[in-house]
């Protein structure tokens, strides 16, 4: 299959990510699909992002003139769980009986949101479950969401791996809420959930920030030197007063610690890149711009221990949004397997 790969031809039909044959035994990465989107806000879809970006992936090319082969280390994609899309339709219904009922039926909608939370609790332990499973392994786990709660089990699992580590967060939202219209597992409050439960993690990094409110932004500063966060729109000026983005590099990387964990929501670049994602928000970072980021984390030095690609959402008749999702999955497989 890596013969196929490196002479250009297409990977056969039923080939693994990234048109590979990688066994699990084989290969330094697993990714884990979770095809989850019941809390979504704003649009549905990214459930179907995992399956969708696998077979969007067949149309890499993967050599990289800067990290070389990484797919010659092996990366697979394991199975969906075969109950999710049953848990996720079953909490997807709950999540729109609660948003139906009148906030005078509050003891109705605290029921629903029960549920809802209980359904994302065994999603939760599930991936922490496997992601140990791998972990024990010496593999680098990925997760493929699904919504932005997805990675949630990972990072929890790498805790206990890990006694100290910091998130590399690129979003256009802080996702501070501590919960978002009851749901204590939204995908707007992944990085509270982690911030206040997983003590491990010492530092948040966040860039491309432009979307939030004042509640989170009070919070984020709060955080004091536990936090460091680019908004977009000093990014922005930063380039029409001429300040090069190599500078901001920098920065990131003098802030952050030896261990990094990564978590990718799409929505973090330009929705020019991502047109169908759930939550799109005006600016955001360019491909290039991530591509240097992550060619500088690794000229630096610093471990990736784990990542996740989350809210990408796939078009039945263009593949655009999966093939940039594709791309950015394999961009962040590259950078944990460093060069």
């Amino acid at each position: 299959m890596i013969d196929l790969i490196e002479a250009g031809d297409p990977p056969a039909k039923n080939a693994g990510v990234f048109g590979l044959s990688s066994q699990i035994q084989d290969s330094r990465i697993v990714l884990i699909p979770v095809n989850w989107d019941a809390t979504a806000s704003y649009g549905y879809g990214t459930s179907k992002a995992p399956q969708k970006i696998l077979e969007a992936s067949h149309q890499l090319d993967l050599f990289d003139p800067f990290y070389g082969e990484p797919y010659k280390m092996g990366i697979t994609m394991i199975d969906e769980l075969k109950d999710m899309d049953h848990l996720n339709e079953k909490a997807r219904q709950l999540v729109q009986e609660r948003r139906e009922l009148l906030p005078s039926f509050n003891d109705k909608i605290k029921e629903k949101c029960l549920k809802v939370n209980q359904l994302s609790e065994r999603v939760n332990s599930w991936v922490e479950e496997t992601s140990q499973y791998y972990l024990d392994q010496g593999k680098i786990v990925g997760v493929v969401g699904g919504d932005h709660s997805s990675p949630y089990g990972l990072i929890k699992s790498l805790s206990k791996k890990y006694d100290s580590f910091a998130v590399l967060h690129i979003d256009a939202h802080f996702d501070l809420r501590k919960s978002y219209e009851g749901f204590e597992y939204s995908h707007a409050s992944i990085m509270y959930n982690v911030l206040t439960k997983i003590p491990q993690v010492k530092k948040i990094c966040q860039i491309g920030i432009r979307d939030f409110s004042k509640g989170e932004y009070r919070y984020n500063e709060n955080l004091k030197e536990r936090s460091r966060t680019f908004f977009d729109r000093q990014l922005a000026r930063n380039k029409v007063l001429c300040k090069p983005f190599f500078e901001t590099i920098k920065e990131i990387i003098r802030f952050l610690p030896e261990r990094i964990y990564v978590s990718f929501d799409v929505d973090g670049l330009d929705p020019k890149l991502c047109p169908s994602t759930g939550t799109p928000v005006p600016g955001g970072l360019d491909f290039s711009e991530v591509q240097v980021l992550f060619e500088e984390l690794s000229l630096s030095g610093k471990k990736i221990i784990g990542f996740d690609l989350c809210e990408v959402n796939p078009r039945e008749n263009i593949e655009y949004d999966q093939n940039v999702g594709a791309r950015v999955l394999y961009k962040l497989c590259s950078l944990s397997l460093g060069r």
